[in-house]
């Protein structure tokens, strides 16, 4: 399995950007999936998760800003980043994860839960 970013660059405060992250040799039915975004000196931070029945969590602090989405035919999971603002910077990582159980959405954005992790894609966001 090999998850591949992209998508990522420079735009000013209020734009916007949606990533991509393809899985590569993904074979499974039922997963959990999510974006995680890291940034220098902080612990990387679970902003959104979707899983195969079609959950969604997010964040707060992207909540009604970003969407996930995945099309699972092209096996790419996407994230949609609008209204971004400077505290947005940084590197954005998708993750994959174990099969959908009951009670794993309060997991969802928990590093942990994962065992596969691209390399990730970095988004600066200017004033």
């Amino acid at each position: 399995v090999r998850l591949v970013e992209s998508g990522g660059g420079s735009v000013q405060a209020g734009g916007s950007l949606k990533l991509s992250c393809e899985y590569r040799g993904w074979t499974y039915s039922s997963y959990y999936m999510a974006w995680f975004r890291q940034i220098p000196g902080k612990e990387r931070e679970g902003i959104a998760s979707l899983n195969s029945d079609g959950s969604t969590i997010y964040a707060d602090s992207v909540k009604g800003r970003f969407t996930i989405s995945e099309d699972n035919a092209k096996k790419t999971l996407y994230l949609q980043m609008n209204s971004l603002v400077p505290e947005d910077t940084a590197m954005y990582v998708c993750a994959a994860g174990p099969p959908v159980i009951a009670g794993g959405d309060q997991y969802a954005l928990s590093e942990l839960f994962y065992g596969y992790w691209g390399q990730g894609t970095q988004v600066t966001v200017s004033s």
